[in-house]
Parts: structure tokens; sequence; C-alpha cells
């Protein structure tokens, strides 16, 4: 971990960050004291899967919903 000011932190930011994508963190002071902190981005464990995939595999029935109520509640009459 380094600290350094404001103002070099400025002047060599294209720097700093390279420097946090390999891993290290910055600490950016302002007046001497801890103002920031300049850290990796954490990796995500896993993709979500594809919204169309989801929605390809979800089975559909042949006839329309309304066909399907109307069937359930003669099923209930009976």
């Amino acid at each position: 971990m380094i600290a350094m000011h404001i103002r070099e932190a400025r002047a060599c930011l294209g720097k700093l960050v390279d420097r946090a994508e390999r891993g290290e963190t910055i600490v950016i002071l302002r007046h001497g004291k801890q103002s920031a902190r300049l850290v990796p981005v954490p990796l995500r464990a896993k993709e979500l899967p594809s919204l169309s995939e989801f929605r390809a595999s979800i089975a559909t029935p042949k006839t329309g919903l309304s066909m399907t109520v109307i069937a359930s509640r003669n099923e209930e009459r009976c």
C-alpha cells in the first residue's frame, strides 16, 4: 500500500490506475489525512446466464392462457 498526496496523484493518475489493476492499494492524502483509496475492482465470480437462453428454455403451452384458465375452471367444477 502506498500513500500519495492528491497533487501528486493527479499528475500520475494513469500509472496509479495501472498499479491498482495489478492489485496494489493506493491511499490518496488531502492535508496529510487519508481522503480516498484506489483499489482494484473485484472479479465477478460467475457471469449471469443469458436472458434469451433462459426464455428459450421455458416451455410454453400450445393453447393460450385464457383457454388454460377456462379448462382449469371446468375441471374444478366436475
